[in-house]
């Protein structure tokens, strides 16, 4: 969980070496990047939140408790700044009573056969749904959260996160056949 590497980095960085602190940047502004831009829709305010969420983990390491892996606790800070700077872009998240469904049932049937989605139409078709169903996508789909994690995250519930899920493969079917 917790290595004696990031110990020996980490205590580099409270002391306030750059070479550590450009160690850590390095080791995970690619994978934290590749969330921010998911969950904000665009480069420029991924950019942002990965370069607010950066300043705020290096205030905060020494507030890190190594309960989790030092990846784990950087990512839930991004996560977090991410989810602020959607509320400041006032994010509504609606509750709905329909069944959720399996992302199994994201294909065509045309002609008889199923036509497979390419990947970046996919992606293309993710970052034009409105913020809190990319969030909650985002969160379930391709961080692995559970809906009742993404309910603790967001605020909004866990059938809140469901519905928001189930709306946001709808839209994002009804985008992909568009």
């Amino acid at each position: 969980m917790y290595s004696a590497d990031e110990s020996s980095l980490i205590s580099l960085c409270l002391e306030g070496n750059r070479k550590a602190q450009h160690t850590l940047y390095q080791r995970y502004s690619d994978a934290m990047y590749n969330i921010c831009y998911r969950m904000m829709g665009s480069e420029a305010e991924a950019e942002d939140a990965l370069q607010e969420s950066f300043i705020d983990i290096f205030r905060r390491l020494n507030s890190f408790r190594q309960e989790s892996s030092l990846g784990a606790w950087i990512k839930r800070i991004v996560i977090n700044h991410c989810l602020n700077a959607l509320k400041k872009r006032r994010i509504q998240f609606e509750e709905i009573t329909d069944q959720t469904q399996d992302w199994s049932d994201m294909h065509i049937d045309h002609d008889g056969s199923d036509l497979k989605y390419e990947a970046e139409k996919v992606k293309t078709a993710i970052m034009q749904l409105p913020d809190g169903y990319r969030t909650v996508l985002t969160l379930y789909l391709l961080e692995g959260y559970d809906h009742k994690e993404i309910a603790e995250i967001t605020g909004i519930g866990e059938s809140g996160s469901k519905s928001q899920y189930s709306r946001a493969k709808a839209k994002l079917r009804a985008l992909l056949q568009a």
